[in-house]
């Protein structure tokens, strides 16, 4: 039998186990960027389905912005833990664009709308950051190349918190 590449609204699809409450640790993936959340080895992290990310994404409106940092934040506060995996989420967070790319307005997600945690644009998105660009400038947004990175100038003062 021949395997069929899933499509990414197949891959937005809740996972069977999620959401689970982990003890952070050390060797784990996201550590590194959990820890600059401001978890310690010890604290409970949260892994949650993609439809919690994609709540969230939902709620940003026009002139707001949202990062990942802000999306775990919110999702350990719900689940009353002290963070939210960035890996887990960082994959959702793509994915969900790629999914309302393959299936147009239907699933209404602004996903243009969430930044990287430096306010950097997402090179993983469909059309990569220069697409990502093209759909923030008309909504006011100013970016600027910075290195090698697009970010979006001043990112913070439109960062929405949920």
């Amino acid at each position: 039998m021949a395997y069929k590449k899933k499509t990414w609204m197949e891959k937005l699809s809740d996972k069977p186990g999620l959401p689970k409450v982990l003890t952070l640790k050390k060797t784990f993936p996201c550590y590194n960027a959990v820890h600059k959340m401001g978890a310690e080895a010890g604290d409970d992290v949260v892994l949650v389905n993609p439809s919690e990310v994609v709540a969230l994404m939902k709620k940003v409106p026009k002139g707001k912005l949202i990062t990942i940092v802000e999306i775990c934040k919110t999702i350990a506060k719900q689940h009353k833990v002290q963070a939210c995996c960035s890996l887990t989420t960082g994959i959702f967070i793509m994915t969900a664009a790629n999914a309302s790319a393959e299936h147009g307005s239907k699933l209404s997600i602004p996903y243009w709308r969430t930044l990287k945690a430096d306010g950097s644009l997402n090179e993983k998105y469909p059309g990569g950051a220069a697409a990502q660009k093209k759909l923030l400038e008309p909504e006011g947004f100013t970016v600027e190349k910075k290195g090698k990175k697009f970010v979006v100038h001043q990112y913070e003062r439109y960062v929405m918190k949920v």
